[in-house]
């Protein structure tokens, strides 16, 4: 492309600096024009520099990352930040709190300068996660109006094409659910904590399908996270536990690092944690998830894909849909990054695509519609 994307990396080490930035140019598509130690002159360089995204270390000296992350918001809105950090349950703590603060998303640093030089994952994560980042924040500067994609729960809002505004394809709409769900799946990834908040926040106390989630995330931030949509939600979320029963009333995470399935068992239908293969780079991923759903669940599988880069959970809402299952996928506007939405909603594959604030509503009118 002709304008590579404009990044600038802060962290206190010079070394972190040096190998994040030789990283990212190794793409065409990407030119570090900042580095530098610290928030204060990150905020120095917003003046000299037309900045797209920022990669924000957490812990350094002067000024730390979570300080500067609202004033670097401030001072120049529309900028997009990654947050940087070593994993460690502080630091995903703090990096869960900084995505409700703005940040777009965040990145697992190795402990080691060592292990940050040598593993592939890391430099493929950085450099694609700054890519669709940074070219979702693009794309929001250029936002034309939109036709809306999708009507009342339970009906197709038109099946003439809506073309998407990134230009990846258009949306045909399927026809809506005829049955009330006895399970929701629920995929997402970058931008994807906020919106499950919202998403459970919304909900309240109408829906009680036992809900399974896929958030790619590493083991240290799942735990966190299962505690945060707890508190959102008015149903208990935990990490899942191999074995255990599937039951309605309570919202099943995915562990970082195991996909999470769902089988028949003695007592009924049954979770269980697999270290197979990744899927999409991904594990835990959405489509083992939901090529398990739908072959216990059939017509009575109910399935939202999230914000979030990638193509992950379009095999699985395939299998979904061949299976007489529904699926829905928020709306491009409202998504950080369009990626697994937009795979499942060009590729004709749902029955509605809805703003996030939407989603919520839909099932809710759904589920009573369907009980009536």
């Amino acid at each position: 492309m002709d304008d590579p994307f404009r990044v600038m990396v802060v962290d206190d080490s010079a070394v972190i600096r040096g190998l994040f930035t030789r990283f990212l140019e190794a793409d065409p598509t990407i030119s570090v024009i900042a580095s530098v130690a610290n928030g204060q002159m990150a905020l120095g360089q917003l003046d000299r520099h037309d900045v797209e995204i920022i990669v924000l270390d957490i812990e350094m000296p002067v000024m730390d990352g979570m300080t500067a992350l609202p004033l670097l918001l401030a001072k120049k809105p529309g900028v997009q930040i990654l947050m940087a950090s070593t994993l460690t349950r502080k630091n995903a703590d703090v990096s869960l709190r900084a995505l409700s603060m703005g940040a777009a998303d965040y990145v697992a640093k190795p402990s080691s300068t060592s292990e940050i030089h040598s593993t592939d994952n890391f430099k493929r994560e950085l450099t694609e996660k700054v890519k669709a980042i940074a070219a979702a924040g693009r794309a929001g500067l250029r936002r034309v109006p939109r036709p809306a994609s999708a009507g009342p729960a339970g009906r197709s809002a038109s099946t003439k094409p809506v073309p998407s505004r990134s230009g990846s394809g258009s949306i045909v709409l399927r026809r809506g659910p005829i049955h009330a769900p006895d399970v929701i799946a629920v995929g997402s990834s970058t931008g994807g904590p906020n919106a499950l908040f919202k998403l459970f926040g919304d909900l309240g106390e109408h829906v009680h399908q036992p809900i399974l989630i896929t958030q790619h995330m590493p083991a240290t931030f799942t735990s966190l996270l299962a505690g945060h949509i707890s508190r959102a939600s008015s149903m208990p979320c935990n990490e899942a536990e191999d074995g255990e029963t599937i039951v309605p009333g309570r919202i099943y995470l995915a562990p970082g690092d195991y996909h999470m399935i769902a089988e028949s068992g003695d007592s009924g239908k049954v979770l269980r944690l697999t270290k197979s293969d990744p899927e999409n780079y991904c594990r835990p991923s959405a489509d083992p998830m939901l090529r398990s759903l739908a072959a216990l669940y059939g017509p009575r599988l109910l399935v939202i894909i999230l914000t979030g880069m990638g193509y992950d959970g379009h095999k699985g809402a395939e299998a979904v849909v061949a299976a007489g299952g529904s699926v829905i996928a928020q709306d491009e506007d409202s998504s950080v990054v369009w990626g697994m939405p937009g795979a499942v909603a060009t590729a004709g594959l749902c029955s509605a695509v809805l703003p996030l604030s939407d989603i919520a509503p839909y099932v809710r009118k759904l589920v009573v519609r369907s009980a009536a």
